[in-house]
């Protein structure tokens, strides 16, 4: 049985009202406004607990900086090679995948994520302009 937090309830509030990807800094950054000692430690902690219980989702972009997400519904990412910013991708998930790359490895699929990489149009545009 786990303990009832505020902070950590603060960071799920956080998460649930935004449709950016933040990073546990930025995250540690806006919790502040409302606990104001709550440490980068704490934010570490509480993220691990809830990603590991399935209540958020740990992005690893391959950039170095993870970065975590409210929306637990399956769903595809895009991310900006340039700013980095990550993206929900409004698509339909393909499930069939799972079943297609099963004929090619013996273990079991549960689910799978994706990832799509490029340039974001707000990097694009100022590269143009």
């Amino acid at each position: 049985m786990i303990k009832h937090s505020r902070q950590r309830e603060a960071i799920m509030e956080y998460l649930s009202s935004t449709d950016e990807h933040p990073t546990a800094d930025k995250i540690c950054m806006a919790v502040r406004e409302k606990y104001p000692n709550i440490s980068l430690g704490t934010v570490y902690r509480n993220l691990a607990l809830l990603s590991e219980r399935g209540e958020i989702l740990h992005l690893s972009c391959g950039d170095g900086s993870d970065k975590y997400d409210g929306n637990t519904n399956p769903h595809y990412h895009f991310v900006c090679k340039n700013c980095k910013r990550v993206y929900d991708v409004p698509m339909n998930v393909i499930t069939s995948i799972n079943d297609l790359a099963q004929q090619f490895i013996p273990h079991h699929i549960d689910e799978h994520q994706t990832f799509f990489y490029g340039i974001c149009n707000s990097c694009k545009d100022e590269k143009n302009s």
